[in-house]
């Protein structure tokens, strides 16, 4: 199934299920702000594994105690995909556990 770029209200409307996430030019953007730079490290591990799962990749930013991420699918020229929403998704999933907000 070929994946295509989403409309822009199509991508308002999923990011309004998505508290703390934006669109940031063509990519999904969300910044996360943990207690410590070791919990940082772990959820970015994390992040990483996800994105192994899912066969799609996110800029990574890791700082002291912040985590940045933005996402598109290149494959489609740099549009925002499903695919994007459903890592941010993921990532949303895995973000309590690690105290991020």
């Amino acid at each position: 199934m070929a994946v295509e770029p989403l409309e822009s209200k199509e991508i308002e409307e999923r990011l309004a299920e998505l508290p703390g996430w934006s669109l940031d030019g063509d990519r999904l953007a969300r910044t996360y702000r943990l207690r410590t730079h070791f919990a940082a490290t772990a959820m970015v591990v994390h992040i990483a594994q996800v994105q192994e799962e899912l066969d799609h990749h996110s800029d990574l930013t890791l700082g002291y105690n912040t985590i940045a991420l933005t996402v598109n699918t290149h494959s489609v020229g740099g549009a925002v995909t499903a695919l994007d929403f459903d890592l941010a998704r993921r990532v949303e999933a895995l973000a309590p556990g690690h105290g991020a907000s």
